[in-house]
Parts: C-alpha cells; sequence; structure tokens
C-alpha cells in the first residue's frame, strides 16, 4: 500500500473533484463527518472550524491509498483501513470524507482532511512522509496486506504515479529511469573514480560531488536531460556511500578528479541558465571562472572609477598648491599666509576625496545602519567641528 500526500490552501477543488467523480459513477463516499454531501453545506462547516485558525494557510490535506491490484478488498475493510490510518496520522478529531474510486486498474481511496482540528488544534506536517510511510507499514502486518518495501529499505525509488501517466502517454521511460538503468550499468563494471565520472558524461549525465575542503566527499547528485536528481531521489543504491564502495575509489588520488567534474558540471549548468534567460552562454576557461569565483567584473570597475575620480581630486588640489606657491614666491608672501592657504587646499582637497569616496560607495545608507543610530555617516565629519565650537564658545564664556 502506498500514500501520495498533498497539502493546499483550498478545501473546494478536491471536493468538487471527487464529488463529479461520484456523479459520474467512478467513485463512492465511504464515510464523512459532514451533515449532508453538498458542496455548499460542507463549504459552510469548513468555514466555521477553520475561523479558530484563520491565518493559517495549507490547511487542507489529501491523500490517496493506494492498493494493489489483486487486494481488491471490500468497501467495510477498506474503510477500516482509511480510519485507522487517519487515527495514526493524527486526526482523530477532524472533518473527513473518504472516498473510494473506481476510475483505476487498482483499488483506491482518496481523503479529504481539515488540518484544523474541532478543538482549534493542528496536526503538524513536519516530517508527515515519513510518519506515512510507517503508518502504511503497521497497517500492512496488522490486517495482513502486501507489503511494500519502504523507500529507506528500497535500492531503487519505485515510479510515482505522474511517472507511470507520462510513460502512458509518452511511451518511453522517464529519465529517472533511464538515469537508474545507466548509472547501475557503469558501476557493474567496476570502474575508478576517474572512469565513473568519464563513462556517465559520455552518456550525457553529469555529476556533482558534494566534496568539501579537505576533500571529503558526502554525497552525489546527478544532472540529465536538464534535470537534477540528489543520489537519493533515485535510490540507495545511488546514494555516494553505496557508489564510493562499488567503484574504486581513494579520497586522496581521486579529489583532484571530483572537484574538476564539479566544475564541469557548475558551468554547463551556468551556461544553461544563461541561454535560458536570453545572455550568451560563457565558454571554456571563462565559464569555470565565472563559476569558481563569480563575477568580480562589477568590483574592479566600481573601485578603478574610485580610484581615478580621487586621482583626479589629488591632481587638481596639487596644481592649486603649486600655483599658490609660486604666488608666494613671486609676491613675496609671508611664510605663514603661504602656510594657511596650503591648508586651506589641502582641507579641500579631503573634502573633497570624501564626496568623491561617497559618491562612489553603493548605498550609504547600509553604511549608516552598520555604524548605528548613535552616529549616522553623515554626522560623523561633523563631530570635530562641533567640538570646536564647544571650545570656542567656553573660552569666549571665560573672558
Amino acid at each position: 500500500m502506498t500514500a501520495d500526500q498533498v497539502k493546499g490552501k483550498g478545501f473546494r477543488g478536491a471536493l468538487m473533484y471527487n464529488l463529479e467523480k461520484v456523479s459520474k459513477g467512478k467513485a463512492e463516499v465511504l464515510v464523512m463527518s459532514f451533515a449532508e454531501l453538498k458542496e455548499r453545506s460542507i463549504m459552510e462547516e469548513v468555514k466555521m472550524v477553520r475561523m479558530q485558525r484563520p491565518n493559517l494557510q495549507k490547511y487542507f490535506y489529501h491523500t490517496s491509498l493506494n492498493f494493489p491490484p489483486q487486494e481488491d478488498l471490500g468497501n467495510e475493510q477498506m474503510n477500516i483501513i482509511a480510519n485507522e490510518y487517519l487515527n495514526k496520522m493524527g486526526f482523530g478529531q477532524h472533518q473527513y470524507l473518504i472516498f473510494r474510486h473506481y476510475d483505476a486498474d487498482h483499488p483506491h481511496l482518496h481523503l479529504l482532511v481539515n488540518r484544523i482540528g474541532y478543538d482549534g488544534t493542528v496536526v503538524s506536517d513536519s516530517q508527515d512522509y515519513k510518519r506515512s510511510e510507517k503508518v502504511l507499514r503497521e497497517l500492512e502486518k496488522q490486517y495482513g496486506l502486501a507489503e511494500v518495501i519502504s523507500s529507506r529499505q528500497a535500492h531503487e525509488r519505485a515510479m510515482t504515479k505522474n511517472e507511470l501517466e507520462m510513460m502512458k502517454r509518452t511511451d518511453e521511460p522517464s529519465a529517472k529511469m533511464k538515469l537508474q538503468v545507466i548509472i547501475k550499468d557503469v558501476l557493474s563494471q567496476k570502474p575508478d573514480a576517474e572512469r565513473f565520472i568519464a563513462q556517465l558524461e559520455a552518456q550525457g549525465i553529469n555529476v556533482l560531488f558534494n566534496q568539501a575542503t579537505t576533500g571529503f566527499v558526502s554525497g552525489i547528485s546527478y544532472g540529465y536531460e536538464d534535470m537534477q536528481f540528489k543520489g537519493a531521489h533515485l535510490g540507495n543504491a545511488y546514494k555516494w556511500q553505496a557508489v564510493k564502495n562499488a567503484i574504486s575509489y581513494e579520497q586522496e588520488r581521486d579529489r583532484a578528479a571530483l572537484y574538476e567534474a564539479n566544475v564541469r558540471t557548475r558551468a554547463r549548468q551556468a551556461a544553461r541558465a544563461g541561454v535560458a534567460a536570453g545572455r550568451k552562454p560563457a565558454t571554456g576557461t571563462d565559464a569555470d571562472t565565472a563559476i569558481i569565483a563569480g563575477n568580480r567584473k562589477a568590483v574592479p570597475q566600481g573601485t578603478g572609477k574610485l580610484q581615478a575620480n580621487l586621482g583626479k581630486a589629488d591632481s587638481r588640489y596639487e596644481k592649486a598648491a603649486g600655483t599658490t606657491e609660486r604666488h608666494s614666491q613671486q609676491f613675496g608672501l609671508s611664510d605663514t599666509n603661504d602656510r594657511q592657504q596650503r591648508g586651506t587646499a589641502q582641507q579641500g582637497k579631503q573634502q573633497d576625496r570624501q564626496q568623491v569616496a561617497h559618491q562612489a560607495l553603493p548605498d550609504r545608507g547600509l553604511i549608516g545602519s552598520l555604524l548605528g543610530p548613535d552616529h549616522p555617516a553623515d554626522d560623523m565629519a561633523s563631530i570635530p567641528m562641533t567640538q570646536r565650537k564647544r571650545r570656542k564658545k567656553k573660552r569666549g564664556l571665560s573672558r
């Protein structure tokens, strides 16, 4: 027995879908907690309970319980199993409907539940898939049903309902199934790490390792047909722990090969992302640099512009200072006046440098916030002047 779970913001859509199946004779209601089987009446009752938790967005829980074709159980037994499932999942005091459908080649139920209980409590959705799988295994043993291997124990992840439907439409296996076959074939040859990567890349599979700076690898994922699959998504046989044991691997010997595979994979991902966004994809070493170090062009440009502007300011005031010195020599100005004028030029130079630097900053408000409310950025330069004014005022009063 398997269960497909969905959590959503609306009860009405799933309700109307199931009621339509009932009207066409493709489903029937086994049991429900509502007063009557009418869409308007059911939604009014749901609304009354939901008023206790108006801010909860995903209050609707919908799951389908799927049985193997050979287990065509009667309505009474299926009803017992469905109610037991809801109780074990924590929905003992909640609004619900249980529909049995007859539109597939295997018996299955649809369970519609309000996550908000009559007392206003909400059933947590934390690790609900894991909890659901545990409940299913218990029910299989309790009622003598065919036992399904859990995803934790399975070497390969089974097809989902959507994958099965896609296969029926396209008459070809899903990308996940093709990926499983290719990797399994490569692993059966017991290659070394470098050969393992090369053979997968030759068949259009980009490998990405979760590699630490020490070289230690803790995970693996596979890119195929513009989709990315973690090893766990394919099954236990495709996780790094299993792959590492199936190939000839040594951390120090193979760390460079794994790192280079990561660089190639990320470069291809960046190229695909660029094409999708309408940008020209990076090629060769440019792609590798963009992926490893990021786009650093903006930083040198900003710094260069700042330095150029500061250089112009320095040049302008140096020129002014030189002119002042020549005039001093020419007209015999005193050393005191000369120093004052050069001091004025130097002060203007510093102020202009500060102004240019502030203009080059991306966000002065951000710097002000980092300094804190006690010392806004624009007030920092005015503090010495304020102190001088205070000293002058104090000297004036003392006289």
